[in-house]
């Protein structure tokens, strides 16, 4: 298999089509003064990996003439592909279509301000290449305000780290590599985009992190502010729940359920006493409404983990998506 110059299309000779080795995504929301700089950027860092490459740059959005820049870069380049949301949806819908979009066996992330450096990437790939699905950026020497970004963050990143048992420093470092197949299993929304190691590891991915340089934003201000905590916050709620109960949902819901059912029971049992045993009046007894609410809830919890449990087979059985996954069969080939 031979390769043709790296700055244009690779393209394959056997089957006189385009094979697609490794692509980069690039999530963008008003980067009209980093764009051009970006793809030669990108573009530099890869030439020398002898891998056929594309650059697929989203906007998401953008009203600072970005959408234009980048269709004629697209335009202009053959190694750049430009995918064009409709509005601004935000930035793990954005990596989302980036992912359907990419054609690669191993993709990459990145931001689109410059502020991650794309001569990482090949130490990124070189490091997938040692057995793991996921490598993430961490940005030791990190470039941003302390206030503001860099104290919020280091708060996150434990708290994450502590509830998903997955122990990186940097989980909201957007450059990071990835198997395809395992993108493949992985379904984005809300803010989840940052908590991709959590999912990799509910996948079961082997996941490894790397330190990578990280630079002052050069051109506009940072898209980003406090006001993401909480959104993060419920959604690291999301990703706790995924990975202890996404396919068995009865144990939580299921076990409460009994627990204040049984509570609840136990508190009437009581209360019967006191009437019939004590002659003692127990219609204005606030212990009476606790019994009740308690067998009430417990009775609900429980109807709510059956739902949920319908749910869970409906959505795997639905997808095809095996409760399970396989990462290699060795032998059996038969005689």
């Amino acid at each position: 298999m031979k390769y043709y110059s790296s700055e244009d299309r690779v393209i394959t000779e056997t089957k006189n089509t385009y094979v697609v080795d490794l692509s980069i995504v690039v999530p963008i929301y008003n980067e009209a003064e980093s764009l051009t700089a970006l793809v030669k950027a990108i573009a530099n860092s890869v030439k020398d990996t002898s891998l056929n490459y594309e650059i697929i740059g989203v906007d998401d959005g953008s009203s600072d003439g970005s959408t234009q820049i980048l269709r004629d870069i697209a335009r202009e380049r053959n190694d750049l592909k430009a995918v064009i949301l409709r509005r601004n949806y935000g930035q793990t819908p954005a990596m989302a279509a980036g992912f359907e979009c990419a054609e690669g066996k191993i993709i990459i992330t990145l931001d689109g301000d410059l502020q991650n450096d794309p001569a990482d990437i090949p130490i990124l790939l070189a490091k997938l290449e040692e057995g793991y699905d996921l490598v993430s950026g961490w940005r030791k020497k990190r470039q941003d305000a302390a206030l503001t970004r860099l104290l919020p963050s280091k708060i996150a990143n434990w708290l994450i780290a502590k509830v998903t048992g997955v122990k990186i420093h940097d989980y909201g470092c957007s450059l990071k590599a990835y198997r395809a197949e395992l993108v493949a299993d992985m379904n984005l929304y809300g803010e989840l985009h940052r908590f991709l190691p959590a999912l990799a590891f509910i996948e079961g991915a082997r996941i490894t992190e790397i330190p990578v340089r990280h630079h002052p934003r050069r051109f506009g201000q940072s898209k980003y502010g406090l006001g993401r905590t909480i959104r993060v916050v419920m959604d690291l709620f999301t990703i706790f729940f995924m990975k202890k109960f996404l396919t068995r949902p009865m144990h939580v819901f299921g076990l409460w359920g009994m627990i204040s059912f049984a509570l609840g029971i136990a508190t009437g049992l009581y209360l019967t006493v006191i009437k019939f045993v004590f002659q003692q009046d127990i219609g204005s007894r606030p212990l009476l409404i606790l019994a009740v609410l308690l067998v009430l809830t417990g009775i609900q919890l429980f109807c709510f983990g059956l739902v949920c449990e319908l749910l869970m087979r409906t959505y795997h059985e639905s997808q095809r998506r095996p409760i399970y996954r396989i990462r290699d069969i060795v032998g059996g080939k038969g005689n």
